[in-house]
């Protein structure tokens, strides 16, 4: 189970680089068409003849920020329940919570788009939690090592 926590967790973190990827192949690939003379509106929109290189990069990072990457947070926070790492309900609940956060964001940034620099930087967060999830079985905690006390049994002070 520990193992199955840690591809888990690391599965997540490479969901959100696949979720960068996906939304800047998406936007590039859309300001070169518009570059190109195509014009971009609601009908456009609409249209589904209208294509352009990067279209795909829209519907990955819509289907992956909702559907694929809800399911492995819940998936993680579930076996970090058996998986006995110490720490590992916290990191995970910190994952799926982040999880959560950014479906909203993304949902409500199409009525309010400053909400899109949010649903950025808390994709940065998310990734962060979910490597530092996926180190928990090797280091056995989240907490930084401490050095052991000096011993002070040779009466040298």
């Amino acid at each position: 189970m520990r193992t199955a926590y840690r591809v888990l967790a690391y599965v997540l973190a490479a969901e959100v680089v696949v979720q960068a990827a996906a939304i800047a192949y998406a936007l590039f690939g859309l300001t070169t068409w518009i570059d190109g003379g195509g014009v971009l509106d609601k009908a456009a929109i609409e249209d589904e003849s209208v294509t352009f290189t990067g279209v795909a990069g829209f519907m990955v990072h819509g289907i992956n920020g909702q559907i694929v990457v809800p399911v492995l947070a819940l998936a993680l926070l579930v076996v970090a329940f058996f998986a006995h790492v110490s720490g590992g309900v916290r990191w995970a609940a910190i994952c799926l919570g982040t999880v959560v956060v950014q479906v909203l964001l993304g949902m409500f940034a199409h009525g309010v788009p400053s909400l899109g620099i949010l649903h950025g930087a808390v994709a940065l967060g998310l990734f962060a939690a979910a490597v530092i999830a996926a180190r928990l079985p090797a280091t056995g905690s989240a907490e930084p090592a401490r050095a052991a006390p000096a011993d002070r049994s040779s009466g040298m002070a």
